[in-house]
C-alpha cells in the first residue's frame, strides 16, 4: 500500500507500539511524526518539567528510529493543522495513531479526520486511522457488565476484566522486524531544545529522575526486583515500596502490556496487588470515555448540588503546604518540589481539601494538573472524585480521613514528614504528627514555635468532620 505516517503522541517508545506495528505490517514506507502542540504547551508556565520530559522522551524515539534506518519529523504547532499538512506534504493517505480517551483529545482527532479528507490533492480517501489501543489492555466498551452497561464500581469491573483476559491481550506488538519500512524523514528531523519551543531548563536533572525509554526500563528492572514486597511496602511513606513508572506510563515511554504481563506473570501477593493498581487505571480510563462529563461534573450527579466552602486563604496554605497538619503539608511540598507525590498521600490531601476545608475537588484537581509530572486526566480525576465521594465507586462520604492517624500509621518515625518539613526535624517523635499538642515548654526546647517557625492547624479536624457530615446529609436528604 502507499506510504502512511504514525503520529506520536502519548505512546513516546519504538517498542511494543501499537500504530507503528501495524503500519509497518501495512505499508511500504511508514513516516514518524511527533507535534509539540502549541495548543497544549502554550498555556503552561515557561518552566514546566513535563515538557522537558517529553522533549528527552521524543530525543530518545528520535535516535531510536534513525538506528532503525528511519527518524522522527518533528513539528511546533497547532497539531490539528500540522498533521494534515503534514500529510499532505508526504503524499500519504493513511495517518495511524494510537487512541487517546480525553475529551479535548477526541475532538482535536474528529476535527483532524475532518481536515484529512481532501488532504491530499486528487485522493478523497486520505482518512486518520483511530482503530490502535495501546494505552490501556481494555478500552471503551470492551469490559461490560451482563447487563451491556458500563461498570460504576472497581472490583466486579475486576474480577470481568481479569475473567476476558486473555494471552493475546497482553502480546507484545512487533515493530523491529519491520523496521525496513521506516521512512527517512529528510532535513525534518532536526530536533527542537527547550529555548526553542519558549521553555526554560527545570530541576529534572537534579531529580535524578530517569527519563525517555531507557530510564522507563531501568525504572522496571529496579521494581522487578521489589515487585513481590509491593503489598506490604506501597502504603509507608519512607520506604521504597512504588514502582515510581506513573510517568513513564503518562507519557507511553513503557508499554502497559509488558507491566500487566509481568505482574500477572508473577506468583507474588505484591504482584498481585499491583496488577490491580493497572487495573484501576483501566477502569478511570473507561469511565472518562463512557461518562465524559466527569472531566467538570460529579459523577453522581446528586452530588453536583454540594454547598462547597470559598475560602481563598485555605487553598492557598493547603497549596503551600502550610495547613499546621504535617504530614499533609510533607506531601504537598513533595509535590512542589518534584512534580510526584505518593498514591496514599494523593488520597489524603484530596480528602483534606474537601472534607476538612471543605473546598471543592476540583480546585484540588486542577492544582494537581498544573504540579504533576505523571497528571493523566481520567486517572487525576478519577483519584480527586473517590476522595471527595462525588465519583464512582467513591470514599462513602461518611468515612473522611483524619490526618494524623494516618501520619501515625504511615509515616510512624516521621522520617517523611522530617525529610519534606525540615522546620519540624527537632521535633519529637510523640509529637511530630501533631505538634500543636507540645506545650510552650517542650516547643522551645526543639526550637519551634507553633504559630510562628510552622503553622498552627488552619481547621480543627473533629469540627471540619462534623461540617463535612452535614454538608453530604443537606444533599442526601
Amino acid at each position: 500500500m502507499p506510504s502512511a505516517l504514525v503520529w506520536f503522541r502519548r505512546d513516546l517508545r519504538v517498542q511494543d507500539h501499537a500504530a507503528l506495528s501495524h503500519a509497518l505490517q501495512t505499508h511500504q514506507r511508514v513516516y514518524c511524526a511527533f507535534v509539540f502542540d502549541t495548543t497544549i504547551l502554550d498555556p503552561l508556565p515557561r518552566r514546566d518539567r513535563r515538557v522537558e520530559f517529553i522533549l528527552r522522551a521524543v530525543e530518545e524515539v528520535a535516535a531510536a528510529s534513525e538506528e532503525m534506518g528511519g527518524g522522527l519529523i518533528v513539528r511546533h504547532g497547532d497539531a490539528r493543522l500540522e498533521i494534515p499538512r503534514l500529510a499532505a506534504e508526504l503524499g500519504v493517505r493513511s495517518v495511524y495513531v494510537n487512541r487517546d480517551y480525553e475529551p479535548t483529545a477526541i475532538a482535536r482527532d474528529a476535527e483532524i479526520q475532518r481536515r484529512m479528507h481532501g488532504a491530499v490533492p486528487g485522493d478523497t480517501a486520505a482518512h486518520i486511522c483511530l482503530d490502535f489501543k495501546d494505552q490501556v489492555i481494555f478500552d471503551r466498551a470492551e469490559v461490560m457488565t451482563l447487563a451491556g452497561t458500563p461498570f460504576s464500581v472497581f472490583t466486579p469491573y475486576k474480577n470481568a476484566w481479569l475473567k476476558r483476559l486473555e494471552p493475546a491481550d497482553l502480546q507484545s506488538w512487533p515493530v523491529e522486524e519491520y523496521a525496513a519500512h521506516l521512512a527517512r524523514p529528510g532535513s525534518d528531523a532536526t530536533l527542537p531544545t527547550l529555548k526553542d519551543l519558549g521553555f526554560e531548563p527545570t530541576d529534572l536533572g537534579e531529580l535524578r529522575l530517569p527519563t525517555g525509554m531507557s530510564g522507563a526500563q531501568a525504572l522496571f528492572r529496579d521494581f522487578i526486583e521489589r515487585i513481590d514486597d509491593y503489598a506490604a511496602k506501597r502504603d509507608f511513606l519512607a520506604v521504597k515500596g512504588c514502582s515510581y513508572l506513573s510517568a513513564h506510563l503518562r507519557f507511553g515511554t513503557i508499554s502497559i502490556r509488558q507491566l500487566a504481563a509481568h505482574a500477572h506473570a508473577e506468583a507474588s501477593r505484591g504482584a498481585a496487588t499491583w496488577l490491580s493498581e493497572l487495573i484501576w487505571r483501566d477502569f478511570y480510563h473507561a469511565i472518562l470515555w463512557h461518562h465524559p462529563r466527569v472531566a467538570t461534573q460529579c459523577f453522581k450527579p446528586a452530588f453536583d448540588a454540594l454547598r462547597w466552602d470559598a475560602a481563598p486563604e485555605l487553598f492557598r496554605a493547603w497549596c503551600a503546604g502550610r495547613t499546621g497538619y504535617p504530614l499533609v503539608d510533607a506531601a504537598m511540598r513533595q509535590l512542589a518540589f518534584s512534580g510526584y507525590m505518593h498514591n496514599r498521600l494523593r488520597m489524603l490531601t484530596a480528602s483534606f481539601l474537601s472534607k476538612d476545608l471543605g473546598l471543592d475537588w476540583r480546585q484540588g484537581e486542577a492544582w494537581f494538573a498544573e504540579k504533576l509530572l505523571d497528571f493523566d486526566l481520567a486517572a487525576n480525576n478519577g483519584g480527586w472524585q473517590w476522595a471527595a465521594s462525588t465519583g464512582c465507586d467513591a470514599q462513602p462520604w461518611f468515612r473522611i480521613f483524619n490526618p494524623v492517624t494516618q501520619s501515625e500509621k504511615f509515616d510512624a518515625e516521621g522520617r517523611f514528614i522530617c525529610r519534606y518539613v525540615p522546620e519540624l526535624s527537632r521535633v519529637p517523635q510523640k509529637f511530630i504528627h501533631a505538634p500543636w499538642k507540645m506545650s510552650a515548654a517542650e516547643q522551645a526546647a526543639c526550637g519551634v514555635h507553633i504559630g510562628r517557625d510552622y503553622p498552627a492547624p488552619v481547621v480543627d479536624h473533629a469540627a471540619a468532620r462534623a461540617r463535612t457530615l452535614a454538608r453530604f446529609q443537606a444533599v442526601r436528604e
